[in-house]
């Protein structure tokens, strides 16, 4: 099957949904499949092999936002427009973007969502000549539901059907200005209806799009995310209690208040000032760009206060062996989100390394600790409550090191990427399908 992947670059920090498409692909073409992906806007920042490298970013992030300020440069030749995607130009505005927030590209993102009518309209254009020439894609897959205002051109002129995977786009839309927020909801709800069939991360995420969208249930498909799990080896992960050695609480996600980074800082002190486990390491770890600098700094100047920052170590912006290393160094992990997550990727990564996971109980998270057994439940947004049941699993290192086998093998057998390449495949095989049987009707 020829399948293209779209997916926006995220302002050279690492994030989650490039990090699946990414793999996504990789397992397409090792199975055969003639799969392209085009990163958008922004390079992609990877821990693993590119599968993107070589090819041509599209709505490049500097002409999209000259194309939604200046009615003039909507017309500019063609020249310039190419001359401002060049990729030394886009890796320095991918630093500036790492600070933007959600509320400060509203308007862009309304007129990206109106597709053919927005001020983008240029780049879908050179979007569809290119993929006419280069590609001749039988499915057209969407990273996430804001890049669905093309999809009615895209089906229109390629013939192709559109797939869009939802990989937690709430939080962000919900963090608009009340100016935009509703719109945006409206615009996603009319656009949604052109979308052949959709792939969540979880039954979670697929309830609460479907219901805020209102998209038809038969089209909505669940595929819990997968990771490669070569590298993840382990061997026998016996507590370092057990072992004599100073115990490590682990966190791996980007380095930000939404992901609940402040909340575990609170636990690890908490559990410190308890005395009950002394030694404690705490380990954090994952994606900090420049906007998460301050919020860093404030948690380091919080730890100093309580007398720990001596045990705790930082460590940003890994690659993946580096990652894997990290996690397998752990005792027991928590990124105890404040929002509705879909689905956590990092959960299935920490688990495949053989570590317990201490998660709250709310969004996508349940789902996952059931689907695993690889750990254990506390209240949302109570970091005594997080403290206790990970002071509970590190003192009782046969309960930690059952919990850690569970997760790596159900991991193994349900959360592979083979595992997740081969229900995303059905799932574009039906929609291919359905589209020709309503082509061939009309």
């Amino acid at each position: 099957m020829n399948i293209v992947q779209l997916t926006p670059g995220a302002g050279g920090m690492f994030c989650g949904n490039c990090l699946h498409d990414n793999t996504l692909v990789a397992a397409l073409r090792e199975l055969g499949h003639d799969a392209t992906m085009l990163p958008l806007y922004l390079p992609l920042q990877l821990d693993e092999e590119d599968q993107s490298a070589g090819q041509p970013i599209f709505f490049g992030g500097v002409n999209v936002y000259l194309e939604q300020k200046s009615a003039l440069f909507r017309n500019a030749p063609r020249w310039l427009h190419r001359l401002l995607n060049a990729r030394g130009l886009l890796d320095w505005a991918a630093g500036r973007a790492a600070k933007t927030r959600a509320s400060d590209v509203g308007d862009i993102l309304l007129s990206m969502l109106r597709g053919e009518s927005g001020n983008q309209d240029r780049e879908i254009t050179e979007l569809i000549s290119w993929l006419r020439e280069h590609a001749k894609p039988e499915v057209i897959c969407l990273s996430n539901a804001l890049l669905i205002g093309m999809t009615r051109r895209l089906k229109a002129e390629l013939r192709t059907p559109v797939v869009c995977l939802l990989q937690g786009e709430e939080p962000y839309l919900d963090a608009l200005p009340d100016s935009h927020r509703d719109a945006a909801w409206r615009l996603l709800a009319e656009r949604a209806k052109d979308v052949d069939a959709w792939i969540a991360a979880s039954r979670w995420n697929a309830d609460q799009l479907t219901k805020r969208l209102s998209l038809d249930p038969a089209r909505v498909h669940v595929v819990p995310n997968g990771i490669k799990i070569d590298g993840f080896q382990i061997g026998n992960r016996q507590s370092a209690i057990g072992n004599h050695k100073a115990p490590v609480l682990g966190y791996f996600a980007r380095m930000c208040k939404d992901k609940g980074l402040d909340a575990l800082v609170e636990a690890y002190i908490h559990i410190k000032n308890g005395g009950r486990v002394p030694r404690l390491k705490l380990h954090i770890g994952g994606s900090c760009s420049p906007a998460d600098e301050a919020f860093v700094k404030s948690l380091r100047a919080r730890l100093a206060q309580a007398g720990y920052i001596g045990e705790v170590s930082f460590h940003p912006n890994l690659n993946r062996a580096e990652k894997i290393s990290f996690l397998q160094a752990l005792d027991v992990f928590s990124v105890p989100a404040h929002y509705g997550e879909a689905f956590g990727l990092y959960l299935i990564e920490a688990m495949a390394a053989g570590v317990p996971v201490v998660q709250p109980r709310t969004a996508a998270f349940p789902e996952i600790i059931a689907a695993t057994g690889g750990g254990v439940l506390c209240e949302p947004n109570d970091a005594k409550s997080l403290a206790g049941n990970l002071e509970t699993l590190l003192l009782d290192p046969p309960r930690a090191q059952a919990l850690g086998e569970a997760g790596r093998k159900t991991v193994v057998e349900k959360f592979s990427a083979e595992a997740m390449t081969e229900a995303t495949l059905r799932v574009f095989a039906t929609a291919a399908a359905h589209f020709q049987i309503a082509n061939r009707k009309s």
